[in-house]
């Protein structure tokens, strides 16, 4: 099959486009949009054209001191979904073999198999927290593994991966002379303890993330990649063929944006806690389900004990209002993944109507 006969495309993301709002929607994995309101932001602060062939540079330097790194070591890109894959199509050339956790969100993996990767997987048991086991890297790794990819909090269950594990992983790829691509979009929901891009655990790593998963600021579209110089350099010629340069308005609120980030960082934290209480309490209390509590992150992902849960998803929606995300988008339709990152009262009644729902359906069973 030729380049031009290849159709690849995301069943998930038209889904999400297309079928996942509702009334009362807990299908999102972010935060609730941020306003541009609630920005300290003038007319006279914006323009349309500006100064970014490679890079805003008030952008690029906010993005470095956010991460602790220096700026040659940064890349902006169009969102995280973009960051990826420009990370991966660096990194690996088609029939190279790529090592992707599963559970695993669906775009990452189907970025692989567009690149022509010749994808395996390592496997993050449901029993076990989904945690990253090394052990199952090191089986499924082979001299042929050019790429392991992981998120970190993992998509869809907000698993944490701690430094200790990254590094355990890094020595598995440096003995086969593969990189590490870690997905960190939902690595600064964790507010109870200190956290850092695995970029700074070896060069092996190439970390990836974003404004929109935990800051609501998904319509600026500003995400990045950190690599070493050399690699950071080969994206930023890539990305030319897909992005050229961005919209400018996008980037002068992003370097706004930036600059108020504790401000928009508190107003996550206090959506997150208000919302992990009641969802912690729900997954306790239900039989049905089979979920670990929340410590931190913006989805839980619990498997329905018995019954379908795409019926489940459709019954939600049709009688009560709701969406979540059926668990087949991530490779494990007995579950389903609920966000976390709304308006606390609509949370906290979209909760209660599923807890409706799965009453219901314990009846029909």
């Amino acid at each position: 099959m030729t380049m031009r006969d290849r159709v690849m495309s995301s069943a998930y993301m038209e889904w999400a486009k297309t079928r996942s709002r509702a009334r009362f929607t807990l299908a999102t994995s972010g935060l609730a949009p941020y306003s541009l309101a609630e920005l300290p932001v003038k007319i006279e602060d914006l323009e349309i054209n500006g100064p970014s062939d490679y890079g805003y540079q008030p952008v690029l330097q906010a993005i470095a001191a956010h991460a602790g790194v220096p700026v040659e070591c940064v890349v902006a890109t169009s969102g995280a979904s973009m960051a990826n894959h420009l990370a991966m199509a660096v990194s690996i050339s088609a029939g190279d073999e790529v090592l992707m956790e599963h559970p695993a969100y669906e775009l990452l993996l189907r970025t692989a198999q567009y690149l022509g990767a010749d994808v395996k997987r390592f496997a993050r048991i449901p029993e076990e927290g989904f945690r990253v086991d090394p052990a199952q890297i090191e089986h499924a790794i082979t001299p042929r593994t050019r790429l392991i990819v992981l998120t970190n909090l993992h998509n869809p269950s907000s698993a944490l991966t701690d430094e200790s594990t990254l590094r355990r992983v890094a020595d598995l790829a440096q003995s086969v002379k593969a990189r590490v691509l870690v997905g960190e979009v939902y690595l600064e929901s964790v507010f109870e303890r200190k956290t850092r891009s695995a970029f700074h655990l070896g060069a092996e790593f190439i970390t990836t993330n974003s404004l929109t998963k935990v800051y609501g600021l998904s319509g600026l579209r500003c995400g990045w990649i950190l690599a070493a110089p050399d690699i950071a350099r080969k994206i930023w010629l890539l990305n030319d063929l897909f992005g050229v340069i961005p919209a400018h308005p996008a980037e002068l609120l992003s370097a706004i944006a930036f600059s108020n980030l504790d401000r928009i960082k508190a107003r996550s934290r206090a959506f997150l806690d208000a919302n992990r209480a009641p969802y912690n309490r729900f997954v306790e209390t239900r039989d049905d389900l089979e979920a670990l509590p929340l410590e931190f992150g913006t989805v839980g992902f619990p498997r329905l004990k018995s019954g379908s849960v795409d019926a489940f998803c459709r019954l939600l929606r049709e009688k009560y209002e709701t969406t979540v995300v059926p668990g087949s988008f991530f490779e494990m339709p007995e579950h389903f993944r609920v966000g976390l990152g709304g308006e606390p009262a609509m949370t906290d009644e979209g909760l209660k109507r599923l807890a409706a729902a799965l009453d219901q359906l314990q009846t029909q069973l």
